[in-house]
């Protein structure tokens, strides 16, 4: 997916924090549980793979403020290069993720939800069209918002992965 010219630019190791937003997988562990999270042991183990840091992870709730709580704490942290939001991006009353972190953009890369809804479209039909899916740029970080589903999260991190480090090569000019 990358052109030649872009693998020369940017950092080949990024620093990730997943957030997995997922009330009932919150409500499980907060519960004592051990929720599953298969899309958040896929977007890590897929960004691992391609030789990045995956510095930490959380699961919140379909809650817009804790929701915006952990971007403002995100985008402060020296560690942390990009940040992922897998769930909320859907058209239920509680997906809220797009609400939550859109208005804190500086830059939207809309492109990101073309792409994604182009490759995902080949997977899924249609169906596609219902994600909102995007992505920004907050104080020198990208923040990627992807659905909670294994396989959009798979078709997400393969575009992010190609980008990663034009991207950031990009924001930081």
């Amino acid at each position: 997916m990358a052109h030649e010219h872009h693998r020369s630019q940017g950092p080949r190791v990024a620093r990730f924090y997943i957030v997995t937003v997922s009330t009932s997988r919150f409500r499980e562990r907060s519960a004592g549980g051990s929720p599953g999270d298969e899309s958040g042991d896929l977007a890590e183990a897929m960004a691992r793979e391609a030789g990045h840091v995956v510095v930490g992870r959380d699961l919140l709730p379909d809650d817009l403020y804790a929701i915006r709580r952990k971007v403002f704490e995100l985008v402060q942290r020296d560690d942390v290069d990009v940040i992922i939001f897998t769930g909320g991006t859907g058209l239920t009353k509680t997906d809220v993720t797009i609400e939550a972190v859109r208005p804190l953009f500086e830059k939207e890369m809309e492109g990101f939800g073309d792409v994604f809804r182009y490759y995902s479209i080949q997977e899924v039909g249609t169906a596609a069209f219902l994600t909102r899916s995007t992505a920004g740029v907050i104080n020198g970080k990208a923040v990627f918002l992807l659905p909670g589903s294994p396989n959009s999260v798979k078709t997400g991190m393969r575009i992010i992965l190609a980008e990663v480090p034009h991207v950031l090569y990009l924001i930081r000019q």
